[in-house]
């Protein structure tokens, strides 16, 4: 019983800045625009295909 004395503040903090942190994130502008990087990553596979062929030649 001692312990939760000692665990449960822990975990409320824990809880706080995890939220806090959340939350910063999402006013940086983290996640307004998802697909962005999911693109570029397809787009740079594609240029990396073409240079290859292109060095092929």
């Amino acid at each position: 019983m001692d312990s939760l004395y000692l665990l449960i503040p822990i975990a409320l903090i824990f809880c706080a800045l995890t939220i806090r942190l959340l939350l910063w994130a999402v006013d940086d502008g983290q996640y307004d625009d998802l697909d962005r990087e999911a693109w570029r990553i397809i787009n740079d596979e594609e240029e990396e295909k073409g240079a290859s062929e292109d060095e092929r030649a």
